[in-house]
């Protein structure tokens, strides 16, 4: 069996399993990637709040309120800013990761942002998706179900 084949095998394994997960696990996992997301292509702009722009308008209040929490702690976690920047503000620290990402080599920044993503589909699925099946999970949502609406 060729590699390729077998991959295929994988990823179909993982779209069945994908389809039978609770619809929070998915809402979940596509909150963590357009966010990720967004926080790639964002542009800073003066007048606009950097969590109004990088966090969709259709995720819960709830999930919003944490994510203005956790977001600035996962990016100091992940490095992407200096702690000896002194950086207090949730804003501020997310605008400084956000311009560390945009500079990355292109070969590191996929890694961190699906770091990312996994942390904030974690936060958004309230405890109910582990690291592992994060991994899989939003590599798989990723590439089958993020690029096709992309494209």
């Amino acid at each position: 069996m060729s590699l390729n084949t077998f991959l295929k095998k994988i990823w179909n394994q993982i779209e069945i399993l994908f389809g039978g997960l609770p619809s929070e696990i998915k809402t979940a996992l596509q909150i963590g990637i357009t966010i990720t997301e967004n926080i790639k292509n964002f542009v800073d702009s003066p007048i606009a709040d950097i969590f109004t722009s990088i966090i969709p308008g259709t995720v819960d209040n709830t999930i919003k309120d944490k994510l203005r929490v956790s977001l600035p702690i996962f990016l100091t976690e992940l490095k992407l800013v200096e702690s000896s920047l002194n950086l207090t503000q949730p804003d501020l620290i997310v605008k400084a990761a956000t311009s560390v990402i945009q500079t990355m080599d292109k070969n590191i920044k996929p890694g961190i942002l699906h770091q990312l993503s996994i942390l904030v589909a974690q936060l958004a699925a309230d405890g109910k998706l582990s690291w592992s099946d994060g991994v899989l999970l939003s590599q798989w949502y990723y590439e089958h179900k993020f690029k096709a609406i992309e494209e």
